[in-house]
């Protein structure tokens, strides 16, 4: 007798997949009418209630045809990251919360299968001598698969999930990221051809604040986008050239980097390039060639803790790419880039604009960042609960953009 769950997925799945050796390829619908028909002869013998077994179904058609365990997990649109520690330990965060499911792989199997068909839909190949590797899925969602011997614990799975429609500068107010001054105002920059960079730590909300800020360039100009793993959702724009990554394969082709793309796209004829992130000596390219070349409204993304983390980060990947001296890589950053916007987490696990500075090279070619915007909390902010807003704390200084673009500053 077959005393547990697991124990009846597994005879089920053994049964259907010696039938399907000789039926040959069969559709999502064949293959659900097939797991019906092996519980009802189930069901006959141990009366499963039919609302286990309506679950026990979906189960197998999961683990055959979609995700496996995950598949739940991905159709509920509140959870936002799934981590996976290894076939056993499986952890989500919905609402901001990190948790343990309780639920696990039945084997490492089955994770390696998962990981093989995630992975095989992107063109990307994943091994023992190659264990580390960035995919998608087919929504959109963020993946990274680190295998043996590089993850001690069994493979490491991780997937970022996004919601299937971007986040515009309204709902972001809405939600108390920002003011509605402050989205004005970030309008303003974005149609004015304002190099931006937007800094944050780990799951602080910089690809959503990217996307909000892409729906205010100019319906008429040309957009490439550059990314290890394609998860922009660059909304209205129709001239619009997205590139990403290419790895290295058991083949020997040769891997095209981030670097390799922004060199490409300057001869595409862009109006603005958008790097999904920089994180290594891309950033030379990014800064130095798109936005010191004429490429004004270009915009991508870094990991830092605070605004002014950001330039000496920028400063640390320019210098891993070129030796320059530091007073003209400093130079290149204050003329290239025009604006910080830093996001952080705070201790509600709420996501927010923490300040929007402004880049200014004095004499010395030293940076000096102008404040524009800072997050203040107000008296109403608890232990578990943040309240306040953005201030205004400066006035911007290079207003000849705005002139240019025939838009007024506004107070």
């Amino acid at each position: 007798m077959m005393s547990s769950d697991e124990e009846i997925i597994g005879h089920i799945k053994a049964k259907l997949l010696e039938k399907l050796e000789y039926k040959g390829e069969v559709s999502d619908e064949e293959l659900k009418a097939m797991i019906g028909d092996e519980l009802k002869d189930v069901n006959s013998r141990y009366h499963i209630p039919i609302k286990d077994r309506l679950n026990l179904g979906r189960q197998i058609f999961h683990s055959m045809r979609k995700l496996d365990i995950l598949q739940g997990f991905l159709e509920d649109k509140d959870i936002t990251e799934i981590m996976v520690n290894g076939p056993h330990d499986i952890f989500i965060e919905k609402k901001g919360r990190l948790s343990k499911t309780g639920q696990c792989f039945d084997s490492e199997e089955s994770l390696r299968n998962v990981i093989g068909q995630i992975v095989a839909k992107c063109n990307r190949v994943v091994n023992d001598s190659s264990p580390i590797v960035d995919a998608r899925l087919t929504d959109g969602s963020r993946v990274n698969v680190v295998l043996n011997p590089v993850a001690i614990n069994g493979p490491i799975l991780t997937i970022r999930r996004f919601p299937t429609k971007p986040f515009l500068m309204e709902d972001l107010v809405r939600i108390g990221s920002l003011t509605k001054e402050v989205a004005d105002f970030l309008h303003d920059l974005v149609k004015a051809g304002y190099n931006i960079i937007v800094s944050g730590g780990t799951g602080s909300g910089k690809t959503t604040v990217l996307n909000a800020l892409s729906a205010y360039i100019p319906k008429d100009e040309r957009i490439i986008t550059i990314e290890d793993s394609a998860e922009l959702q660059i909304q209205g724009i129709d001239n619009l050239v997205r590139m990403e990554t290419k790895n290295s394969n058991i083949e020997g082709t040769t891997p095209i980097t981030i670097r390799d793309l922004i060199k490409t796209s300057l001869r595409m004829r862009p109006d603005r390039i958008i790097v999904g992130e920089v994180r290594g000596g891309e950033a030379m390219d990014m800064v130095c060639s798109a936005m010191n070349c004429g490429h004004d409204g270009s915009m991508s993304t870094v990991h830092a803790n605070s605004a002014a983390d950001t330039i000496s980060r920028l400063e640390t990947m320019i210098l891993m790419a070129v030796e320059l001296p530091i007073h003209a890589i400093r130079r290149q950053i204050g003329s290239g880039v025009d604006i910080i916007i830093h996001l952080g987490r705070m201790r509600d696990k709420s996501r927010r604009i923490l300040q929007i500075a402004e880049l200014l090279n004095d004499k010395n070619d030293e940076i000096k960042l102008n404040s524009l915007y800072e997050f203040m909390e107000d008296r109403e902010s608890t232990k578990d609960k943040v309240s306040g807003s953005l201030h205004k704390t400066g006035d911007l200084v290079n207003e000849e953009k705005l002139k240019n673009a025939g838009i007024g500053i506004k107070t």
